[in-house]
């Protein structure tokens, strides 16, 4: 009993200590920026011993009803079989939303773009983190400033090239590396505090109210700045799965709001001792002989925290492809043990790109922070909009109750939404516009799939009289093996199964019609994985059922089948594809424009050979062209 306890104490510990370096990488380096800009020029505010105080009053409040009250002690129970994210909640929250159809498709458009802005944010966490910790040169010797927008280039194309050989390896540092740099943020801020115990006062929320009625009009565009220290904080449910629960929270309120406020006060006592430290009030908290050393350690801190941004959207992307949101691109698994670990070309360099970009439009930290902010502030009050859901309907609380626990979250949220769209033409349109742009893709990618099932349906015979008449047809030409149709109807009859029986006049067997099907569900127990269905002397249905995060593998499924009565040796069994040519036409259905859209993702979406695992000498694809 005593080893059970001593195991789970370690492999708590050891979670812990993981979540310490993927969850926290983004909001542990927002002390790099975040009051730099509050009391820059750009914002305005008078650095006043009044206005310092309630600054660092604001962040730290900000801190524990974001951060505390809204994701650790309410949302991370909004688990998802075990999951989180804006997906899993986003099926929670639809999955609760009953019979109504309107509301169930507003809730998942309200997911949809939830999971669009992480692109935005994947694309300005990296630019910003990492240029915000190259700018430490600048402190450590002015006459380098050329040189910070190429040195962070480089070092963001390095994190990029290097994804293809996956985390695994380098992983196991990351938490290590994040508690020296949560120590660090700590420790140089005891020293500032000892030295004006003054700021000790922003622990008072009354400063925090203060600051923010004497802005007056001008509080939107204050807080537009400090909520810079609350982005990372979806990261804390967008990890859950990886970690659970109870490891992120022990590590948010014993180690990393602890160091996080101690590092903002520190820097508040800076300013008040030092006004002139304004321009960078982070690295100067440093002697001057270790700035140097704390570049290294930030720069690193930064690639970290971004290398989980990256990861995050590999993630995103699969879990959208699984649930028909983006065609099928090319994923690699780059580890044998861990399926999560996964690398996908295509969005490595879309993000590549788009990182560039940033750093080279923005050219610097403060810039960059004009664009950061607004896409992840709608990300947030879109999470407290469906989490209302989750507590009305699915947890079934009463209406004042799921209003009371979410109401103020979304008031808040929304405020924060206002004070960064104040930002819009200084930047605040690069993520919007790169979210928009991944939302139109993604609507007209489920949107084409509905329509072009709804042809298939119309134009294809019903599956079960189809079959019958067949099976009894003696005249019918057998030949031994077993055929397997892949379709996404099922009710209908597969087009490579037509398009077989015409050209090569032959019937097989064994004919399993297949139909993969993904759930609003995380996973999907191996219990109800498969329904194997006999339709016909040779004929039966196979639905096979995974969840978003499953990793689908029909040969498998196939494998199981001989547990309900279907007995299927792979050694001889062909795999049958219909390859579908989209031809947009004008007309009924969606806007041309977008058919020719969902026309090209479909001639470039890879091949379901790789994504269901089919073996490669086993598979026949035949195609047909279709109108939508």
């Amino acid at each position: 009993m005593k080893q059970d306890h001593d195991g789970h104490r370690h492999n708590l510990a050891a979670l812990t200590l993981g979540a310490i370096g993927v969850v926290y990488g983004d909001i542990g380096t927002s002390p790099l920026y975040t009051l730099q800009t509050v009391f820059s020029h750009e914002i305005g505010i008078p650095l006043t011993a009044a206005n310092i105080i309630g600054a660092v009053s604001t962040i730290f409040w900000g801190l524990m009803f974001i951060v505390t009250f809204k994701y650790v002690i309410l949302i991370l129970r909004a688990d998802n079989r075990g999951e989180g994210g804006i997906m899993a909640l986003t099926a929670l929250a639809t999955d609760a939303a009953g019979t109504s159809a309107r509301r169930r498709t507003v809730l998942l458009l309200l997911g949809v773009l939830g999971a669009a802005l992480f692109y935005g944010d994947g694309v300005i966490t990296p630019a910003i983190s990492v240029l915000s910790a190259v700018e430490g040169l600048e402190v450590a010797a002015p006459h380098l400033k050329e040189f910070v927008v190429p040195v962070s280039l480089a070092i963001l194309v390095a994190l990029f090239v290097v994804q293809r050989r996956g985390t695994g390896t380098i992983g196991k540092f990351f938490g290590p590396i994040i508690c020296v740099w949560f120590a660090t943020l700590a420790v140089v801020g005891v020293v500032q505090i000892a030295q004006q115990p003054v700021i000790l006062e922003a622990l008072n929320p009354l400063h925090a109210l203060r600051f923010m009625a004497a802005q007056g009009g001008h509080l939107f565009v204050a807080m537009g700045a400090i909520v810079l220290a609350f982005t990372g904080a979806e990261a804390l449910y967008a990890d859950m799965g990886h970690f659970g629960a109870r490891p992120i929270r022990i590590a948010w309120t014993a180690f990393v709001l602890p160091a996080l406020a101690l590092n903002y006060m520190g820097q508040g006592a800076l300013l008040m001792r030092d006004p002139g430290a304004f321009d960078n009030p982070f690295f100067k908290l440093f002697p001057a002989s270790w700035t140097l050393a704390a570049v290294v350690l930030a720069t690193l801190a930064t690639v970290i925290a971004s290398q989980a941004v990256i990861s995050g959207a590999y993630s995103m992307t699969r879990q959208a492809m699984q649930l028909g949101f983006l065609p099928r691109l090319h994923v690699m698994h780059t580890s044998d043990k861990e399926s999560g670990q996964i690398y996908l070309p295509g969005v490595n360099r879309v993000l590549l790109i788009g990182v560039l970009l940033a750093v080279l439009g923005f050219g610097s930290s403060t810039a960059l922070a004009s664009a950061y902010g607004i896409a992840v502030t709608v990300t947030m009050l879109i999470t407290s909009i469906l989490t209302f859901f989750v507590v009305r309907q699915a947890w079934r609380h009463s209406l004042p109750l799921a209003i009371a626990a979410t109401g103020l979250f979304v008031a808040v949220d929304a405020m924060l939404v206002a004070s960064c769209s104040l930002k819009f033409w200084q930047g605040g349109w690069f993520p919007l516009v790169l979210g928009a742009g991944i939302f139109v893709v993604m609507a007209t990618w489920k949107r084409g799939r509905e329509l072009l099932l709804e042809h298939i349906r119309q134009d294809d015979p019903e599956l079960v009289p189809f079959v019958t008449a067949i099976a009894d047809d003696d005249a019918a030409l057998r030949v031994g093996r077993t055929a397997v149709y892949a379709t996404a109807s099922t009710e209908t009859v597969p087009q490579a199964l037509m398009h077989n029986l015409k050209h090569n006049q032959v019937l097989h067997e064994r004919n399993v019609i297949l139909t993969v099907v993904f759930h609003n569900v995380p996973w999907v127990a191996r219990a109800q994985r498969l329904e194997v269905t006999p339709l016909a002397r040779g004929f039966w249905k196979v639905i096979v059922n995974y969840g978003f995060k499953d990793e689908p593998d029909v040969p498998a499924a196939l494998e199981q089948c001989a547990g309900q009565g279907l007995a299927v040796n792979l050694f001889e069994t062909s795999y049958f594809l219909s390859r579908e040519t989209v031809v947009p036409s004008r007309g009924a259905g969606m806007a041309h424009w977008r058919e020719a859209l969902f026309a090209a993702m479909a001639r470039n979406a890879s091949s379901a050979v790789e994504f269901l695992k089919l073996p490669n000498n086993g598979v026949i694809e035949l195609g047909t062209r279709v109108q939508i």
